[in-house]
Parts: C-alpha cells; sequence; structure tokens
C-alpha cells in the first residue's frame, strides 16, 4: 500500500442475491486521478437501485467482486491534480452520475469523478446531504422539466411515503401545485398531510379515480407519478386530467396491470416511462435541475425526510428494511 492510498471499510458483494450477500471488507482505496476527489463519507444514502444493482436485476450487472451506491456526503480529503472547483475540506454530497462498475458511495473512503461531486447547502446535516440527489432529481425531471406543472395543477403521486415521493410533495409544493397522495396504509395518513400533501387517498380502502376527480373537481390529475403500476393501474390512469401527463418511474408490483382504452381515448394523456438518465446524462438540464434544487433546499421548501439510520456494519439489515417498504421516507447509513 502506497503512503497515499487509504484502506477503507467498504461493503462488498462477490454475488448477485438478497441482501445477505452484502460483507464490510477493507479494501484499498487510491490516491485520486487528476479528475477525481477523495471523500472521507459520513453518511450515505440508500435506494432502490442499490438494492436491484445487487440482485443482478438493473441496467447494468456488477461485475464481482463488486461495490454499490449513488449517495454518500462527507469531507474531501484528498483532490486530484487536474480539479480546481473543490479543495481538501469541503463539504460534498454525491450526485449520481457514473456507472456503478467504476464508482460505488458504500464506503469509508470513496473516490469520485469531479463532476459528481457538488458542495452542498450548509444548512443541511451529513444524512440529509445524503439523502438529495436522487430523488430529487428524479422528481425535478417529471415535475418540472418535463412534467411542465403549472401552479394550481393537481399532482397524483403514488408511493408517496418513499423518499421520491415526498420530494414529489414538496417539489409540487414549491411549484405551485397541489399534491394528492396516494398510500396503501391508513397509518401513513396524517404523516403524510404533515409532509404537505393537500389530500391523501387511501388506495385500500378507497377508490383512486372516484376520490381525485371529487377532490379536483372533475377536472382529474394533470400529472400522475406512478413507480408501482400493477392492478390499480387502471383505476390510477382513470383518474388523468384531459391531456394530462403519466410518468411511470418504476413497477413495484409484480402484478399485472389492465389499460383503461376507453378513458384514454376520451382524455388524450401522454403516458411515458421515465428514468432520472433524462436530467443526469445531461449536463445542461442536469445544472438546471441543481440550481433550482439547491434554491429549494436553501429557502427550506424542500428538506430530506429521513426515516431510519443504520450503521455500515448493519447493511444488511438496512437493504432488509428497504425491501419490507415500511420506511417513511429515506433511509440512511452512518460509517
Amino acid at each position: 500500500m502506497s503512503d497515499l492510498s487509504k484502506m477503507s471499510k467498504t461493503v462488498v458483494f462477490h454475488q448477485a442475491g438478497t441482501p445477505e450477500v452484502l460483507k464490510v471488507e477493507q479494501v484499498e482505496v487510491s490516491y485520486p486521478e487528476a479528475h477525481e476527489v477523495r471523500i472521507q463519507v459520513k453518511s450515505i444514502g440508500i435506494n432502490r437501485a442499490d438494492a436491484m444493482y445487487r440482485q443482478g436485476m438493473y441496467i447494468e450487472n456488477p461485475i464481482f467482486p463488486a461495490q454499490l451506491g449513488y449517495e454518500a456526503a462527507g469531507i474531501i480529503e484528498a483532490v486530484g491534480a487536474e480539479v480546481s472547483h473543490l479543495a481538501v475540506g469541503d463539504l460534498v454530497n454525491v450526485v449520481p452520475g457514473f456507472s456503478l462498475h467504476n464508482y460505488a458511495s458504500y464506503g469509508e473512503y470513496i473516490n469520485m469523478p469531479a463532476y459528481a461531486v457538488h458542495k452542498y447547502q450548509s444548512n443541511l446535516s451529513f444524512d440529509e446531504a445524503a439523502s438529495v440527489w436522487t430523488s430529487y432529481l428524479t422528481v425535478y425531471g417529471m415535475v418540472v422539466h418535463s412534467g411542465q406543472l403549472k401552479a394550481g395543477q393537481f399532482v397524483v403521486i403514488n408511493a408517496a411515503s418513499s423518499s421520491a415521493g415526498l420530494a414529489a410533495i414538496q417539489m409540487t409544493n414549491y411549484a405551485g401545485g397541489i399534491a394528492i397522495a396516494l398510500t396503501t396504509s391508513s397509518k401513513k395518513k396524517e404523516a403524510l398531510l404533515k409532509a404537505g400533501a393537500a389530500h391523501v387517498i387511501v388506495t385500500a380502502e378507497q377508490d383512486i379515480a372516484a376520490e381525485v376527480l371529487k377532490i379536483t373537481e372533475n377536472v382529474g390529475a394533470h400529472l400522475i407519478l406512478d413507480p408501482v403500476v400493477g392492478a390499480k393501474f387502471s383505476n390510477l390512469l382513470s383518474s388523468v386530467a384531459e391531456n394530462g401527463k403519466v410518468f411511470v418511474y418504476g413497477a413495484l408490483s409484480h402484478e399485472s396491470a389492465s389499460f383503461p382504452a376507453f378513458d384514454v381515448l376520451m382524455k388524450t394523456p401522454t403516458i411515458r416511462g421515465y428514468s432520472a438518465i433524462e436530467v443526469m446524462g445531461n449536463m445542461e438540464i442536469l445544472i438546471q435541475a441543481i440550481t433550482f434544487i439547491d434554491k429549494g433546499l436553501a429557502e427550506e421548501k424542500l428538506k430530506p425526510v429521513i426515516d431510519k439510520v443504520f450503521n455500515i456494519n448493519d447493511i444488511v439489515a438496512s437493504h432488509n428494511y428497504l425491501e419490507s417498504n415500511q420506511q417513511f421516507g429515506k433511509i440512511v447509513v452512518n460509517i
């Protein structure tokens, strides 16, 4: 080991599978290359994408031994020769815009490309700073960039108690829209109202389309954000406004979905799949998104909701908890 490399407590997995494949190992982290920085990590944000990558069910397949993770916050402790906008001691978080084959965030020390490292708002804790980019960039793409939400319009947010769902409630409010949150559990209703939802529909007990039409006085939802699909998709789609936009950004339900052809013919909505790559893979849009989100964070109109914090030694438990779908907000891991 050279003087300039560091030994790091790092999460590694040697085969795809359940959370139990994740191991904490000592890994050597080299001095950063010219365009990189090395971060001493304080908090790691846990995402669905991490679990999918771990299972071998993601847009890229793990190459073993594999590492994972898109989000972290910490302190820069070494800077590559060609990096001028970041310095040792800066408080930073990681913007997910890289391949997991090259970089990963689940470690005590991590190298990251300087373009994916951001000096964050000083009013955030490490846990909050590690919980910003995946959720808020995804939601920005749907609500602001592609959805072009206007003040007074209605947004139906499915799986509203996830970190992306809560970010969507905040983003809708910040853009002047009216957030209608969907949850399967009546237990989460009060918390969703507290989190800023104007209305909450409990899908296990209420008909989505009927409730949305009642709330919107028969106008319907201008935007629908759905990471679930499944058996209630047809009912959800029937709540759309004329020429509304429906974004499918996940498939949490494994049940097949039916399609309300008549409603779609009558209301002519746009129904499309959505991936955050649209924002993260386009530098111009990404800069607009970061500027918008930073402003919202500074004004405290956007503020990550932390559900539960684990230690890196309990990484398996953190992924089991993610997959239990009990959380209300973001799961974070500390080092």
